[in-house]
């Protein structure tokens, strides 16, 4: 009757166990990911998150606004130059110029001033619109150089914070004694501005390259717009 008692004991036992040591892990599992978790290792990274943070913020502001600006100038009517083909072999040239400003883009600019020398040398006429190509691809710039200067500047700051942070670290050690615990932690959370500055400054580089990519082809849209107009006013001229 004692062993049948004991059993029955340790039956309604052990789901109590089994639920507290589960709970145990749970617990344990919580704690691990509270102390890994990538908000707690940003907040550990020291004073110099925070240019660091305002390096990511200016390169996501001046990324977008340099991709919408590239973009909208990109786009342009497939029929275009084949408008004002027609209204130059029309000889109505305000025509033409009206049909650019309705473009709104650096290929109707470019356009427009080639059209503004007609009737000049076509070496004049070239080398003008070859000056307004000049003046869009560098309002196409515009800003991009904050960009190259967060690919060089973030992950300086990155390793400067991890520099900083050592340089404390071995203070400390000097006059508080050695203790590989609070030295490793300090040393795994001091590298966290590195990662940052890092990852911000390759982020730039892409994000440079990338618009840097898109405005190329807007510089070629123009140059192959360039050469067909300086045909047609050959043609048209004959």
């Amino acid at each position: 009757m004692t062993f049948l008692t004991t059993l029955l004991l340790q039956a309604h036992a052990a789901p109590a166990t089994a639920d507290s040591l589960v709970k145990a892990a749970q617990q344990e599992a919580t704690t691990s990911i509270e102390k890994i978790s990538l908000l707690h290792l940003l907040g550990e990274g020291g004073v110099l998150m925070i240019p660091l943070l305002l390096c990511s913020i200016i390169l996501v502001y001046v990324f977008v606004e340099r991709l919408l600006a590239i973009r909208k100038a990109s786009v342009i009517d497939r029929s275009f130059m084949k408008r004002v083909r027609e209204q130059l072999e029309a000889r109505n040239i305000e025509k033409a110029v009206a049909i650019c400003k309705e473009l709104n883009s650096p290929v109707g600019r470019v356009i427009e001033k080639g059209l503004s020398r007609i009737g000049k040398p076509i070496d004049y006429i070239e080398k003008s619109m070859e000056n307004a190509g000049k003046l869009e691809v560098y309002q196409l710039e515009k800003n991009l150089s904050i960009i190259s200067s967060i690919s060089g500047i973030a992950p300086i700051l990155g390793f400067l914070g991890t520099i900083a942070g050592m340089i404390i670290l071995f203070f400390n050690v000097q006059h508080q004694g050695f203790d590989i615990n609070s030295i490793a932690g300090g040393i795994y959370t001091k590298m966290v501005t590195s990662a940052t500055g890092l990852i911000i400054g390759l982020l730039a580089y892409l994000g440079y390259a990338y618009l840097n990519a898109q405005i190329n082809k807007n510089v070629n849209q123009m140059e192959t717009a360039s050469v067909d107009f300086l045909d047609i006013i050959q043609d048209t001229n004959h």
